[in-house]
């Protein structure tokens, strides 16, 4: 390795930190956006079987969350993307660049829905905690993607 290519790493190591209140305002809201179109897919799924009674197992019903979620996220990111570009490019974007947060935002939500209710249902008390679980395990990530890259959803 010469010293140039050794440089450059250190200022580019150097460059990056987690202070810059800007970066977090707007990761937080780029978290924000993915919550919301997260929680409609995944809560929808979720009352549906609630309300049903539809007998699938708990990990099935969670699973069926997770990718719907995810589904309606990626459309709300679209909708909101297609303001800003061609719809076909904001599509790819949306797809592109959130799938990581969306991922562990679905995860973070119904890992807290089994854990404190044991099963895939909707109660007033464990929403506000699920959405809390689902906003902030990806937001350090968003904000590292948006410091580091410039990239972001919205």
């Amino acid at each position: 390795m010469n010293t140039s290519s050794k440089v450059d790493n250190n200022k580019i190591k150097s460059s990056f930190n987690w202070k810059c209140k800007h970066t977090w305002k707007r990761s937080a809201k780029n978290t924000a956006w993915c919550l919301i179109g997260c929680s409609i897919g995944d809560f929808g799924t979720i009352l549906y079987f609630q309300l049903s009674g539809i007998p699938w197992p708990t990990l099935s019903i969670m699973i069926l969350a997770i990718i719907n979620g995810i589904i309606t996220s990626m459309i709300l990111e679209t909708i909101v993307l297609s303001r800003q570009m061609e719809i076909s490019k904001a599509f790819k974007t949306a797809i592109g660049m959130s799938l990581i947060s969306m991922i562990s935002m679905e995860i973070a939500m119904n890992t807290i829905d089994w854990i404190l209710v044991g099963e895939a249902k909707l109660v007033w008390w464990i929403i506000p905690i699920m959405l809390l679980a689902g906003f902030l395990t990806p937001w350090p990530y968003n904000y590292y993607r948006l410091k580091k890259y410039n990239i972001s959803c919205h």
